[in-house]
């Protein structure tokens, strides 16, 4: 008969075999990320540590991490960690697996994909690492498994969809769709992978453009290293060929801004600006949208002295906003960059196939709206129906005081559909336009505000993409890549366009019996209001981005023209857990 002590002791091992037959289960199963040690460690004690890590868990907080509350991911890890009974995931037989060592050298690189790496405790991990090879607790081994699963999802929901909801910054885009399983992924692809590098590269945007930022990151990060080096002197302006004592200030900085090449001599006494030294400046004044005439000018020059650090923080900023974007799209998308005036359209391939400058919404008083939506129809020779604000605001002040229809260019029509072209605006009928029972419209033709196509994608902003009334010239003050300083913002907020024949074109390009001519007719000579579906319809993004790097790597900044950049830094200086 085995005495109270050998009873208890077969009790126990009874209930260990029964764990361990759960365990396997789970493995095969694919329910649990934790492989069964057949060697446990003198140190771990399982029970203590699943009991340890549980608690931590259903805490959402340790005091280890740089951001504690974690209560954001909370249920992430509930998630990951039930299935297994709370076993330790990334420490095995008191050691770090080789997977959590890998991780943890990503997280400490997270700098290099526009993160902070200091969010996922960069700093921390070598005192980690350092306490679990040496003797240490089972809480110490909880702490750390939880440390690296919190870590990692943030991390991981970070590269793919942004810290930030660009929504609740008025972007309207939404990332809801795009949210990745963080158990299952990190259980199915990071606990017992092989190459967690590239499991976490295909997850990042799929875009060359991201690509080739996040390159253009990297080397201004290598460029930082050296410092900013001298800055440019501003002696009020200087044009070429006039004598400047900050040549040799500007060769350096040129230079190292990659808008002088190294094979560029530059002889250290000289003391005119000419020659490489002005060709040099026009590419820098280009890449920052500025008239390049080669000109030293104030504005060059504060250009010129930003720190490397700002840059940085600008493409960084960048970085975030392309994770907001959808991955894919159903049809070949158009894509308009707010900050840097220009339209792209996108064709079956994924490359470029037109490209213009546009005209957007003012800079505070009618900003254009981010949101995505899709082009269902054109119209050539439309109506333009003001919108309430401007038939309050404007059009109904300047009736007041010109009620010729004819003058305005306007007409009424009430709700039979009688229309009034001509006459004065009487106080009775302005009354009426007030109240709703007239309808205000512009008739078309090249003065309409529309001009003579329309692009229609319905949305709550009435925000479209169209042509400019003949008498508006946007577009004339500069040559094709010659914007200078000027500002394209002019419009309530909708999108004008320079090429708007060229854009109707394109996107009646499959669609039989349209081609460039026949848009120009249309446009010109054609009848009043004529719709054209397109089927099917094209997607568009109204975007914001203040960087973008050219297929050759030239890397163009642009000016935060609505303070977006300002607005996204100070929510990303906050740290977690963000609002979701």
């Amino acid at each position: 008969m085995r005495s109270p002590r050998q009873l208890k002791i077969a009790i126990l091992l009874f209930f260990a075999s029964m764990t361990f037959s759960r365990q396997t289960f789970a493995q095969n199963g694919k329910n649990s990320p934790v492989v069964a040690s057949a060697k446990a460690s003198s140190t771990q004690k399982p029970d203590g540590a699943a009991a340890q890590l549980s608690a931590i868990v259903a805490s959402g907080r340790l005091e280890d991490l740089r951001w504690p509350n974690f209560s954001d991911y909370r249920l992430h890890l509930v998630n990951f960690y039930r299935p297994s009974g709370y076993k330790l995931a990334w420490v095995r037989d008191g050691e770090p697996t080789p997977q959590a060592i890998e991780l943890i050298q990503i997280l400490q690189n997270a700098d290099r994909e526009g993160l902070r790496a200091e969010d996922y405790d960069a700093s921390r991990w070598a005192d980690r690492l350092r306490l679990l090879r040496g003797p240490h607790e089972s809480a110490d081994e909880a702490r750390f498994d939880a440390a690296l699963t919190a870590c990692i999802m943030r991390y991981v929901s970070d590269v793919h969809i942004g810290r930030i909801n660009p929504e609740n910054l008025g972007f309207e885009f939404d990332v809801s769709h795009k949210k990745l399983d963080l158990p299952h992924f990190v259980r199915e692809r990071l606990f017992d992978g092989s190459d967690l590098h590239s499991e976490l590269a295909g997850i990042e945007p799929p875009f060359p453009s991201y690509q080739r930022l996040r390159a253009a990151l990297l080397h201004y990060m290598e460029l930082e290293k050296s410092g900013d080096g001298e800055k440019v002197l501003d002696v009020g302006g200087v044009s070429p060929g006039g004598q400047y004592a900050g040549i040799a200030g500007l060769t350096s900085r040129l230079r190292l801004l990659g808008d002088l090449p190294d094979n560029v001599t530059i002889p250290p006494d000289a003391k005119i600006y000419d020659g490489p030294l002005v060709d040099a400046v026009k590419h820098f004044q280009r890449r920052f949208g500025l008239r390049p005439t080669g000109e030293l000018d104030y504005k060059t020059v504060v250009e010129m002295n930003v720190p490397l650090s700002d840059r940085i923080e600008q493409m960084q900023l960048g970085l975030e906003r392309f994770r907001w974007l959808p991955y894919t799209f159903k049809q070949p998308p158009i894509v308009i960059n707010v900050p840097e005036f220009r339209l792209y359209a996108f064709n079956e391939k994924n490359e470029v196939g037109l490209t213009m400058r546009v005209n957007v919404g003012e800079d505070y008083s009618h900003q254009t709206p981010m949101f995505e939506g899709n082009i269902q129809y054109l119209v050539f020779r439309p109506y333009w129906t003001p919108t309430p604000n401007i038939l309050r605001n404007e059009i109904i002040p300047d009736m007041e005081k010109n009620p010729s229809l004819e003058t305005q260019n306007l007409e009424l029509v009430s709700a039979s559909g009688k229309v009034i072209r001509s006459g004065n605006v009487t106080p009775a009928m302005l009354q009426q336009v007030r109240s709703g029972q007239l309808t205000v419209r512009q008739p078309p033709g090249p003065e309409n505000g529309m001009g003579l196509v329309k692009f229609m994608f319905p949305n709550q902003h009435d925000v479209y993409i169209h042509d400019t009334p003949a008498s508006l010239d946007m577009f004339s003050e500069a040559t094709e890549g010659e914007e200078g300083e000027l500002k394209r913002v002019a419009s309530h907020g909708c999108i004008h366009l320079q090429e708007p024949a060229k854009f109707a074109a394109w996107l009646l390009r499959n669609t039989p019996g349209w081609d460039s001519d026949r848009v120009e007719k249309a446009m010109h000579d054609g009848r009043d209001n004529l719709q054209v579906n397109l089927a099917p319809a094209v997607p568009v993004m109204i975007f914001y981005m203040t960087v973008v790097v050219e297929e050759n790597g030239d890397v163009h900044f642009f000016h935060d023209i609505y303070d977006h950049d300002r607005t996204l830094k100070q929510e990303l200086a906050l740290g977690y857990p963000y609002p979701k």
